[in-house]
């Protein structure tokens, strides 16, 4: 239960139009406001300087966060009434207002009335909505699921089985961590593919070998991949979920967190065969930390999923479809028992894909964030 920081009586829900709500004190009048509603509600300029002050000059303030308990931090905004001090909390995106501060901070300007349109327009522009509607159900295109996405190259990914991330917002700071190990992965993954044998078996990491070049296989196998389509559905997971994870860690909490999950993934893998000579190559055991880092510290993100028509007599990926809406959390659960299931295969040596490097750098990333919030309730 969300409770007030300064009160410490529970706070109650409070809708606002358009969608969203504040967690408010009955006593106080002090509110609790995440900062994807604060971003439809304040200027990006305000939320930026907000977020990156916590990220890099924020104190440690004597109140704690109404949702995780840990310690929020102080940091302030200019206002048109002078200096205001809020209380942020980074990891989970909660910003709390004593009475009054949120209404002086710079607040994003309502959207221009639109202009009503005559009755005869209208009705005429009405008759063409059921026309298209009707067009679109006699060629059986859409007209179920959720929402997709806005950008039209997202499509391509969605029709390929990928998950695609919706409605989280632009962020705020450039990724070059998440930019530059992009550039990395795909440029020497694509030196590797001239002689890709010969690469795999000298920078792949092999169990039973795992000590080579004083164990820099178990980095160097992390940029090499066995395929394009490994490396860039590798890549493609990387980009999409690493920019956001470095923008809340920071950039030396992130590589350490990338560095920890490969390692643990490598060290998993190996302890699943340590004789084997087959060398394992991929980025997947640090992507799976930072899927498991993703979906705990935003669990209630959403992504968007394509869901293509199937005849019963074939099965044809198209744009004909719906696309639908999961919870990060959700689709999570459901990774972890995909993998639990490729685990036990790869053991018995029926898949040549390794889950045990997945779960290795999952676990990683899972023990990464509980460490964190243990470390800020402290």
């Amino acid at each position: 239960m969300m409770r007030c920081p300064a009160c410490h009586i529970n706070l109650v829900k409070k809708l606002i139009a358009g969608g969203g709500m504040f967690w408010v004190c009955p006593e106080c009048d002090g509110r609790a406001a995440t900062l994807p509603l604060l971003r439809r509600l304040i200027t990006p300029e305000c939320i930026r300087a907000l977020w990156q002050q916590a990220n890099t000059e924020g104190q440690l303030a004597r109140r704690t966060c109404p949702c995780c308990r840990g310690h929020m931090k102080e940091i302030s905004g200019e206002t048109s009434q002078g200096t205001v001090f809020l209380d942020l909390c980074p990891h989970c995106q909660l910003l709390w207002f004593d009475q009054g501060e949120l209404a002086t901070l710079p607040r994003v300007p309502p959207p221009k009335p639109e202009a009503e349109l005559p009755q005869e327009a209208r009705e005429r522009l009405a008759l063409l909505k059921v026309e298209e509607i009707r067009q679109r159900a006699l060629r059986g295109e859409g007209g179920y699921g959720d929402a997709a996405p806005g950008e039209w190259w997202l499509w391509l990914p969605g029709i390929l089985g990928l998950p695609v991330e919706i409605g989280q917002g632009a962020i705020t700071q450039t990724p070059w961590c998440t930019w530059t190990l992009g550039a990395l992965i795909l440029g020497l993954s694509l030196l590797g593919f001239q002689d890709l044998e010969n690469a795999v078996q000298s920078f792949g990491m092999i169990p039973a070998q795992a000590e080579r070049y004083y164990g820099l296989t178990l980095l160097s196998s992390f940029f090499l991949h066995g395929s394009a389509a490994h490396l860039l559905t590798n890549l493609y997971f990387f980009l999409t979920f690493a920019d956001n994870i470095e923008e809340f860690l920071g950039k030396s909490r992130f590589l350490l967190l990338l560095l920890v999950a490969t390692l643990s993934g490598d060290l998993l893998h190996i302890l699943g065969n340590p004789h084997s000579t087959i060398p394992c190559v991929g980025a997947s055991g640090g992507i799976s930390g930072l899927l498991a880092f993703y979906a705990l510290q935003f669990p209630h993100h959403n992504l968007a999923f394509f869901a293509p028509r199937i005849s019963i007599f074939m099965y044809r990926p198209t744009s004909s479809g719906a696309w639908f809406h999961l919870p990060v959390w959700l689709w999570f659960g459901f990774w972890v028992l995909m993998q639990g299931v490729g685990a036990w295969l790869q053991l018995q040596s029926v898949s040549t894909v390794s889950a045990l490097t997945h779960l290795g750098g999952g676990a990683a990333g899972a023990l990464f964030w509980f460490w964190g919030r243990q470390r800020v309730r402290k």
